[in-house]
């Protein structure tokens, strides 16, 4: 695993969390389940069937039968109620695994869910954003990345967050805006040290100016008011933001300039292309895409991922539940 993971995993240890994988027909999910058990990363719950699944440390949970359907299905039923879910149908929905995972995060049987070993993110976002909906004062689901080049002396020791590299195509202002908090939020979770946030573009405050560098200008200035006393700035050039003597002809006064750990793509092209350069040409570890703004932890794995890339998305989750609790305990 990457240092990354394995911080993550060491975090992980000191308060286990419940984290439920759906996916108990998948032998990748069996494995990391077996793995996190052992380890102690986690509290693993497995939906699959008892009779089949066996696995020291893991609750495996039937979603067909167990004898928790019916509180389910009357939860799902009133949080749909004014999509015209009824009971009957919510009963009909919990024979898809995914909505019986995220209910029990809901309902606090479980703490986060990890998923999409054999879904794709829409059917792993869907119930999450249906039951769980966004964060209080969160309007937008996105993601970030974790990239860690070697041998690299910018960012945080050749460490950045990536933002948003998966979920939001063409984000508008407020919405970059959003992305930006939140990835700085996660940075803070995460890295627990101070987030320092570019806002990426192909112009460096103002070299160039057209619509697109002016959507860049002014989702810094909306994050700067959701967030006062973040370290922030744009729009800025890539190696004015990454590279000290760049910023230092680019954006002479800016805090942030050459020396941004966390970098906000201004589009979904831009971020995609962005982090596989970093990670097929920089040989970077890229961890993610992690998602950030949804009520509780609920995260989407590669349907190519192997079993250790499950664990390590496990240890993210239950990180972020960890996080959560003490949050709300505060």
């Amino acid at each position: 695993m990457s240092k990354f993971v394995d911080s993550l995993v060491s975090a992980a240890k000191t308060n286990p969390q419940r984290i439920v994988l759906p996916e108990g027909n998948d032998p990748r999910t069996l494995e990391a389940a077996a793995q996190i058990a052992a380890e102690g990363i986690a509290r693993p719950i497995v939906l699959g069937d008892p009779n089949e699944i066996c696995i020291p440390g893991v609750t495996v949970i039937d979603h067909r039968t167990s004898p928790e359907r019916e509180r389910y299905a009357r939860t799902l039923a009133e949080l749909r109620a004014k999509k015209g879910i009824t009971f009957e149908a919510a009963c009909a929905a919990l024979d898809d695994e995914l909505y019986f995972g995220v209910v029990m995060v809901k309902l606090g049987d479980a703490d986060g869910m990890v998923s999409g070993a054999c879904h794709s993110t829409g059917d792993v976002l869907r119930p999450a954003l249906q039951i769980l909906k966004c964060a209080p004062g969160v309007s937008l689901v996105s993601s970030f990345f974790e990239i860690s080049l070697p041998n690299c002396p910018y960012g945080e020791s050749g460490t950045f967050f990536f933002a948003d590299c998966a979920l939001n195509t063409y984000p508008s202002a407020d919405e970059l805006a959003q992305i930006a908090v939140q990835t700085a939020r996660s940075w803070a979770t995460f890295m627990q040290t101070t987030p320092r946030v570019a806002m990426l573009s192909f112009s460096s405050k103002g070299s160039a100016v057209n619509d697109h560098t002016a959507l860049v200008a002014q989702a810094t200035a909306k994050a700067r008011k959701l967030a006062p006393d973040l370290e922030i700035d744009g729009e800025l050039q890539f190696d004015a933001a990454v590279v000290p003597s760049v910023a230092a002809s680019k954006a002479k006064d800016s805090t942030v300039a050459g020396k941004a750990n966390v970098l906000v793509f201004p589009n979904l092209d831009a971020g995609n292309i962005g982090y596989k350069i970093a990670q097929r040409l920089g040989g970077a570890e890229a961890i993610g895409p992690v998602l950030q703004g949804i009520a509780a932890p609920v995260n989407d794995l590669s349907r190519g991922c192997s079993s250790s890339d499950i664990v390590g998305m496990v240890a993210v989750t239950a990180v972020q539940a960890q996080r959560l609790h003490q949050a709300r305990a505060e």
